[in-house]
Parts: structure tokens; sequence; C-alpha cells
């Protein structure tokens, strides 16, 4: 009987021990998520009596819960009345991912963002959310309703207003202490530097080509870093959004025109960019109505000399991934934690320069004389593998080539974009044998490709001339 009142008797002293741990537990936590959810409040109430002063010319400190506490600790207030503890809570996630100092850096800069529209304005608020303090927006344009499908701040009741002017007060509305510089203006060489001053970056995001460049040579001459968005219009596939040197770009028609308009001026790299290696499907100019023509002159209906008058086709993402893009970037950049190896494309740079050597090469012996330079560059080569054939063969299954070969599809026909295949590096071999032997020898040798590859095979290569035709198209806009 005194064993089982002992075992009882422990058994009770166990479950009031558990059951005093439980208690003990369950009152902690409680406290904890009471102490939570109060430290929230007081955060919240500190927001919006902040957000409520902002407009004050004279900035009062915060009060404090009690007189003790005013005793005891004075609150921090930075210049512009926003307390720094709650900048640091609002910016944790990228202190977290910075570091002190290199959220410091990025406190600390200066970014002028010139063209505010699809791509300006994400550029703007990524910035500013990620601790930008210092913004200056350049933009003569105003919000129209087509500029609320991709436009980052601008809503129904903003149209007709500056798009500068919506950007400032969305930013503002986001971070109380961001100094905005809004410039209802457009950027001109002749007065370039007025713009720019004070910049650590400058975002160009111009739709404009001859500005575009002016603004890029400019910041290239006076050592001014300079980031450059190229076209995001009539394009679709995120996938194919890079990031290089203008030097590397490819088969982009905007960036191609400004890094050609640079080397002529006599910049060749050192200004990166974002762009799409995507060539444009079924995409057209909206059209004027007809009466518009009738007019006289149509560039006369511009706002602006060289600025383009009729309306390019864009899914309202694209522009915003381009703005994303610059914005990861510059941070970056600025927080001195730069992006090692930007460019995924790059090791394929070497691969368009083998395929245009080897197809020089073997031109040459099918005219039988040297040829100093090809109809096609680079840009073409990269359009034909990688965007007519994308990186297979043109002969049934289309396999991927171990050693790819560009030659001249139709002996008859010159070397063109769109008389020019993929082929594998043995199928390359027979086609040379059948249908490009050298003029020097007697024409009758040479067979027809279509005799030689057969109907499917010549049925791809006519779909690419139709596909390369909407490309030239698009290129010459």
């Amino acid at each position: 009987m005194n064993v089982f009142s002992a075992q009882s008797h422990r058994t009770q002293l166990i479950l009031a021990a558990v059951s005093a741990s439980l208690l003990t537990s369950g009152l902690f936590t409680a406290y904890n998520a009471y102490s939570r959810r109060e430290r929230r409040r007081d955060l919240d109430r500190d927001i919006l009596r902040s957000i409520a002063d902002q407009d004050e010319a004279s900035k009062q400190h915060l009060r404090p819960k009690d007189d003790e506490l005013l005793d005891e600790q004075i609150i921090r207030i930075g210049a512009d009345g926003y307390d720094e503890e709650l900048i640091r809570e609002q910016l944790a996630r990228c202190y977290a991912f910075f570091g002190d100092e290199g959220m410091a850096r990025v406190r600390e800069k200066s970014v002028v963002v010139v063209g505010c529209g699809g791509v300006g304005s994400w550029v703007a608020v990524m910035l500013v959310r990620s601790g930008v303090s210092k913004i200056r927006l350049v933009d003569f344009d105003y919000v129209t309703l087509s500029s609320l499908n991709r436009h980052a701040t601008a809503v129904l009741a903003d149209v007709g207003m500056p798009k500068v002017g919506c950007i400032e007060r969305t930013l503002k509305q986001i971070s109380t202490w961001v100094e905005v510089d809004s410039r209802i203006e457009i950027w001109r060489k002749e007065d370039g530097g007025r713009l720019l001053e004070g910049a650590d970056w400058v975002i160009d995001a111009i739709d404009n080509i001859t500005t575009k460049v002016d603004l890029l040579k400019y910041c290239h001459e006076h050592h001014i870093k300079v980031f450059s968005s190229m076209g995001a219009s009539a394009k679709a596939d995120p996938t194919r959004i890079q990031i290089s040197d203008i030097s590397y770009t490819m088969y982009d028609p905007l960036a191609r025109s400004v890094r050609r308009r640079l080397r002529l001026q006599g910049v060749s790299s050192g200004i990166p960019v974002v762009y799409s290696t995507e060539v444009p499907g079924d995409v057209k100019l909206l059209p004027l109505p007809e009466e518009e023509f009738q007019k006289g002159n149509v560039k006369e209906l511009g706002v602006f000399d060289d600025f383009r008058v009729r309306i390019l086709p864009v899914l309202g993402s694209l522009p915003s991934l381009f703005g994303l893009h610059i914005a990861t970037y510059i941070l970056c950049e600025m927080a001195e934690k730069p992006i090692l190896n930007p460019l995924p494309i790059k090791n394929r740079k070497k691969l368009y320069e083998r395929l245009l050597r080897d197809l020089l090469h073997r031109e040459s012996k099918f005219v039988g004389e040297p040829i100093n330079k090809l109809p096609i560059d680079e840009d073409d080569v990269a359009l034909i593998f990688e965007d007519l054939h994308l990186g297979r063969s043109v002969v049934p299954p289309h396999a991927v080539p171990a050693h790819p070969t560009l030659l001249r599809w139709d002996p008859a026909k010159p070397l063109t974009l769109e008389n020019c295949v993929v082929f594998e590096s043995t199928e390359a071999a027979k086609h040379v044998r059948e249908c490009l032997t050298p003029r020097t020898e007697e024409a009758h040798s040479r067979k027809n490709p279509r005799a030689v590859w057969g109907d499917e095979v010549q049925a791809v290569v006519e779909r690419h001339i139709e596909d390369v035709a909407k490309y030239r198209t698009w290129v010459g806009l």
C-alpha cells in the first residue's frame, strides 16, 4: 500500500510540474505575442504620425509614451523629420542583403532618371523602395490613357498630369525622407550638364534614338556612370532579357542602331544596357488615320523633332521587367556588390564569330576568290542560328548540331539572311559536295538543294524566308 501511495505521490508531483511548465510557457508565449502587437501598434502610430507631419515646415519630435522614456531616451530624427529607426525597419531586408556599409553607400547616392515612362517609372520606384534617398526625374511628357498599361505609378486620375509628378507623389508616399527633384523638361545635349549635376548614376530610359545617343555620349565623355534601356516594345519573352555592355548586344533593332551611332562617335563600349534578344513576331505600328496623312508630313505631328509619332505595341509587363533589371544592377553597383557575370549569352559570341569565320572561308572557296567581308554580320549570324533555326539543323529531325555550320542554301542566289541555313558538319559536307561546287567548275555539276534534301527541308527554308521578311520590316521602322 505504501508503494502505491509513493508512486501516486510521485505521479502527482510530475503532473503538477508539467502543468506548471505548460502554464508558464503559455503565459510567456502570450506575453511575447502581446509585446509584439504593442510594438507593432507603436510603430504604426509613429509611421502615421511621421506621414501626417511631412509637409510641416518645422518637424516635431515623436512623442514618447511617458515622461520617464523622455528622460532616458532621445528619439533620433533625421533632417527630414523621419525617425532613423523607422528607416532601418523599412529597409530591414535591404540591410540584411547589403549590410550596413553597403546600405550607407546606397542611401548617399544620387540618381537621375531621364525618361519616366514604362521603364523609367519602375526604376525610380524600386530604387527608392531600396533606399536611394536622392533622385531627379526628367521627362517632358504627360500621362495618357495608354500609359496606364505599363506605368508604375500612374492611375486614371493622373491622365493629363506630368509623368514626373505622379512618380514623385508615389515616391514620397513610399519614403517620406526621399529628396525628389522633378523636372518637366526634355534633356538636350546643349544644356546636358544642368540636369545631370550631382548624379552618381544616370538612367537612360529615353524613347528617341537621337536624344538617347546624345545622352550616352555625353555621360561617357564626362565620366558619368550611365545605364541604358534598349527596346522593350513588341517583345513578350522574359527569358530573353539580358544585361550586357552595349558592344555585346545582338539583333535588338534599337540596340543595333544605338551601338552603330555611338561607334561612329568614338564610343564602342563601357555602357551597360538591358535589352532583349527576342525577335518581334507579328507586331506592327498602330496605324494613323488616313486623314492625318492627307494633312502633310506625318513627322510634323510630333511634339518634338525626331520623336516618334506612331504608337508601338507594348505588353506592359516587359517595360517593368526592363526597369527591375536596371534597378537591381544599379543597387548592386552602388552597394559595391556588383553582379560579377551579368551576361549569360556572352559565351555565345565566340560561337557566332566562329560560324561567321567558317562561312567566310566557304564562300571564298565557292566564288573562287578571297572575300574580305560578307553581306551579313555577327548579329545576322545570331538571328539565323538562334531565332530562325532555334539552334538546330535545317534537316529533319532537326537535331541540335554538335558542330553547327552555316552555308548558302541556293547556289543560284546571293548570300543573304533568307539564303543561309544551319547544318551539322556532316550535312554541311554533303551540301558543299552536291550543291556548292566552286564556280570555277562546271555549273551542271551542282544540284538543286530541293532535289538533294527534299520538299520538307525546302518548306522550312521558305518559312524562314517569311520570318526574315517580318524581321526586316521591324528593323526598318
